[in-house]
């Protein structure tokens, strides 16, 4: 698979993060393809809410962020409290960003949202009826970091992938996986009842 390299240069708030993420030696933050899937979706969003599990060092949120329109607001949780309170001090100048540090079901209080990435945690996996719950009807949900069954481990092999089981089956959804880079694909999720 060929990937086509963006001529467009890397919005301040996103290169911020990375370098962040760079200086707290973060290997988990959003790969360039996802955050360029966020920032499409984010920007259909005109008024709205946003949601992001697992805020890491904010490269993710500073996608988001970078499309997100004056009327909409987003709201990202992060367990880890020095990397929140950083990434909060990242997106201090933006009055529609929250950054909240806690567990992912804290946000649940601001739900419902019209799109949720759920980047971080257990969320995808453990409580995914939960998930589809804090969705608007006709919400969107992005579920990254997963692999091809190609390029699937040998100890993989032969076994069902609970994130895929549900969010591909499951009836008050309609979902896709799609490829961002030829080893990563995300699910992307809309709930229709």
């Amino acid at each position: 698979m060929t990937i086509y390299q963006a001529i467009a240069s890397i919005p301040t708030l996103i290169q911020q993060a990375q370098t962040l993420a760079t200086q707290l030696e973060f290997s988990e933050s959003s790969h360039p393809e996802v955050g360029r899937l966020l920032s499409v979706l984010t920007s259909h969003i005109i008024q709205g809410q946003i949601a992001e599990i697992g805020t890491g060092c904010g490269v993710g949120a500073a996608w988001i962020a970078s499309a997100l329109h004056p009327d909409t607001t987003f709201i990202t949780i992060e367990s880890n409290r020095d990397r929140a309170t950083l990434v909060q001090q990242l997106f201090s100048y933006q009055s529609n960003v929250r950054v909240l540090q806690g567990d992912w079901h804290d946000l649940l209080i601001y739900a419902p949202f019209d799109l949720i990435f759920a980047d971080g945690g257990k969320a995808k996996v453990a409580e995914p009826q939960t998930l589809i719950n804090a969705l608007k009807l006709g919400g969107l949900i992005v579920l990254d970091d997963l692999t091809p069954e190609e390029y699937w481990p040998p100890e993989w092999q032969g076994r069902t992938d609970p994130v895929r089981e549900f969010w591909l089956k499951d009836s008050r959804i309609a979902a896709t996986e799609i490829r961002v880079t030829a080893k990563n694909a995300v699910i992307l999720a809309t709930r229709i009842y």
